[in-house]
């Protein structure tokens, strides 16, 4: 059956130069749109400009998608997440990932040990320094408290400043279908970065299986109208093949599963090939036309008015549009999807 879908905006993270996304956020919130999302890999981190974008804006959600959890400690991230959601009024949606090995190791210099375990354990020490019940204490592994070794005189605590909401809105963005069903089990929400609406849903079926309800599935999706379609195409296939290629090991990359369980194993792994040989543009002209096409929403208007009846069929709530910066396209696309 057909869903209704709330509409976001997706802004990532910046590259090589700031990038200030303030007008664009600003009219997507006069625009109705119901959230704007930030990221981080390994260069800028979410929080800073959402919090940026939230003194600037009244009512839209402010969403992280996502913050790494070796970035920070379970208690770090509560507590950038109880001051950021009370300057916001209570619109905080506080995504996070384990990210991958290469990150996680490379740039962090943390281990990357059992990442579901891991993400129990910290999405329930996090709930613990929200709910204020009492001073927090958790026996680990991976986050014991207090600290079992060192001085001896660590001490358990509450957090001073009184959370807003004992329950902020968690998203897990997952890729494997055990994280999936993490998501499902533990949060509020699940945002997936690559989703086919045609072939994820059968992916993930099972995973989504326990879901409750009001469980929100927040979906990063290329907007790109142009009345070329070959070439959106073509620009909606570079982000793709860079996460297939650069994003994670040649044996090691939760990216390129993704790929391989949607039926294009042959693909991606050519893919990588080219990638990492250096063959950057012909790693881009290897992405399949449908397989771009599936995951993204480009050419003239009319086409993807009639793609978005793929998604409204499939499990997917809200669709956060990235790549989409200056007013008349996001209003033309909260046309198409809100009418």
């Amino acid at each position: 059956m057909a869903t209704d879908l709330k509409l976001g905006l997706a802004v990532g993270y910046w590259g090589a130069r700031p990038d200030d996304a303030t007008a664009t956020v600003r009219a997507a919130e006069a625009l109705g749109y119901d959230s704007v999302w930030t990221a981080e890999a390994y260069g800028s981190d979410a929080f800073t400009p959402l919090a940026w974008y939230g003194a600037r804006t009244e009512r839209i959600g402010l969403g992280t998608g996502i913050v790494q959890l070796s970035a920070r400690t379970p208690v770090a991230t509560a507590m950038h997440a109880l001051t950021l959601d009370h300057l916001s009024g209570g619109r905080l949606r506080l995504g996070i990932g384990v990210s991958g090995p290469q990150v996680v190791e490379g740039w962090y210099g943390q281990p990357f040990p059992r990442p579901l375990q891991r993400t129990r354990e910290y999405l329930d020490i996090m709930r613990r320094v929200w709910r204020r019940e009492a001073p927090v204490t958790a026996p680990g592994p991976h986050y014991p408290l207090p600290y079992p070794g060192g001085t001896g005189l660590g001490k358990p605590l509450k957090p001073i400043t009184h959370p807003l909401r004992p329950h902020i809105p968690v998203y897990l963005g997952a890729e494997g279908p055990k994280n999936v069903a993490l998501a499902a089990e533990i949060a509020d929400g699940w945002t997936p970065l690559f989703y086919h609406p045609r072939i994820s849903p059968d992916v993930y079926a099972d995973a989504l299986a326990g879901a409750p309800d009001g469980f929100d599935i927040a979906c990063t999706v290329a907007v790109i109208p142009h009345e070329d379609t070959a070439a959106a195409l073509r620009a909606a296939k570079a982000p793709i093949a860079f996460y297939i290629g650069g994003m994670g090991a040649r044996d090691e990359n939760f990216h390129l599963n993704v790929f391989v369980r949607m039926g294009f194993a042959e693909a991606a792994h050519r893919v990588q090939e080219l990638f990492l040989a250096g063959r950057r543009e012909e790693a881009v002209d290897a992405v399949p036309d449908d397989l771009a096409d599936g995951l993204s929403l480009v050419g003239p208007l009319p086409r993807i008015a009639e793609r978005l009846g793929a998604w409204r069929d499939s499990p997917v709530t809200t669709l956060l549009a990235a790549g989409v910066r200056d007013e008349p396209t996001l209003r033309a696309f909260r046309d198409l999807v809100l009418g």
